[in-house]
């Protein structure tokens, strides 16, 4: 029986398997330099567990390595992409206690801004901003030209501007 923790029968077992398990670890990666580094990582893993290895399951012994090599970097490339989806998801949706206050405030601000303006004002802002009408649906609904509203409209955001401020 062949001692596989002699550097000679090594060597063999290297040199007979080496070249096959590249290519199918290739087959399974799509990345030359990939497969080169499982190849060599699993006859490492060969050499220090060598003793534990019987001379006539080397070959499966070291494709069963490649294969599980390869589906521990596929399913930690999994976690790592569910890790960022879910790290996105919560830095575009969960908003500090600080910026929820603020985000309250400035609407309590644009909802009061909103009640002084005029009353025709505020109809033609509602009917703009709100409901996003264009300005010839609003003269139309409201039976007054373009231009009035557009005098509206301006009128509207200059005093909301002003009683906001630079918020």
């Amino acid at each position: 029986m062949k001692d596989i923790c002699k550097e000679k029968i090594f060597k063999e077992v290297y040199s007979k398997y080496a070249k096959d398990l590249k290519r199918f670890l290739f087959l399974k990666f799509q990345d030359l330099e990939t497969a080169e580094d499982v190849m060599q990582e699993t006859f490492l893993k060969l050499w220090k567990n060598c003793h534990k290895v019987i001379f006539s399951k080397v070959k499966s012994y070291l494709f069963t390595l490649g294969n599980n090599a390869f589906l521990d970097i596929k399913k930690h490339e999994k976690i790592v992409k569910n890790h960022q989806k879910t790290n996105n998801f919560s830095h575009s949706t969960i908003q500090t206690p600080e910026y929820l206050m603020i985000e309250e405030e400035f609407l309590e601000k644009i909802e009061k801004a909103i009640e002084n303006l005029t009353d025709k004002q505020r109809e033609v802002f509602v009917l703009g901003k709100i409901e996003k009408k264009k300005y010839k649906e609003i003269a139309e609904e409201l039976g007054i030209s373009i231009k009035a509203v557009e005098k509206r409209m301006m009128a509207a955001l200059i005093k909301i501007r002003e009683e906001i401020g630079h918020f």
